[in-house]
Order: structure tokens, then C-alpha cells, then sequence
């Protein structure tokens, strides 16, 4: 029984020797779109680019996004990167034991709003400062 042990832990370091540093990764990336494109896009106050663009990110959970185009409102809003099954705990542990790439893509998809033409009128402008201002 003892040396069946030993063959049994021997072929098991055996295994993770071999396999070990052959683990898979996961690239997580998150990819904006928006209607109309050509947004610029902050995620965590870091400008990413403009729609349609997509960053590179480190950790799941709540991100806060801001979206700006001339002559739409801008955007500002937090949004959550949803892990997938295999970044869940001791799932991810398995799953980068495995010889395989993993992709892990969040897709956001924002509507931008056109403002109004307020650009000859001075009081509307100030009016509309201070709404902004207020929010």
C-alpha cells in the first residue's frame, strides 16, 4: 500500500511538472460601442479612445464610465464587468490549470442624446450651465 502511494504522488508531481507552467490565461477586455460613434470614452477617468474601442482590464465589478460627443449630452454612469463561470473561486482555479486560453469580452452599448441648439441664445446657455451644474 505504501509504494502504491509513492507511485501515485510521484506520477502526480510528474503531472504538475509537465503541465505546470503550461496553464491557460484569461484575457479580460471590455469593448464600448455607441449610437452615434465617435465618442470619447473614460473608464476610471483613463481615456480609452472613441467608439468603437475596447481596453484591457484587470478586475470584475463596478467601473465608472463617461462618454463624450459635441453635440450630445454626455454620459456618466457606472456599469459592471460580469465575470465569467470560470473566474468564479476555485472554478478559476481549475480553469488555469488547463492548457487553454480563456477570453472574457464585456460588451457595453451606449445611446447618446442630441442637445438642444442653444448656441445663439445666452440665456438658455446659462440656464442650461447651471442644470448641468446642478445634477
Amino acid at each position: 500500500m505504501n509504494n502504491a502511494r509513492r507511485i501515485l504522488s510521484a506520477g502526480t508531481l510528474g503531472v504538475l511538472f509537465t503541465f505546470g507552467g503550461v496553464g491557460g490565461c484569461v484575457e479580460r477586455r471590455v469593448e464600448v460601442t455607441s449610437d452615434p460613434s465617435g465618442a470619447r470614452v473614460w473608464l476610471n477617468d483613463e481615456l480609452i479612445g472613441v467608439t468603437p474601442c475596447e481596453a484591457g482590464f484587470t478586475y470584475y465589478g463596478k467601473y465608472d464610465v463617461r462618454l463624450a460627443l459635441d453635440g450630445y449630452e454626455p454620459i456618466h454612469e457606472g456599469r459592471v464587468m460580469k465575470a465569467p463561470i470560470y473566474e468564479y473561486p476555485i472554478v478559476d482555479l481549475a480553469a488555469t490549470a488547463v492548457p487553454i486560453d480563456f477570453e472574457s469580452v464585456n460588451r457595453w452599448h451606449f445611446v447618446l442624446t442630441a442637445t438642444e441648439e442653444i448656441a445663439g441664445d445666452r440665456d438658455a446657455l446659462i440656464d442650461r450651465a447651471a442644470e448641468l451644474r446642478d445634477r
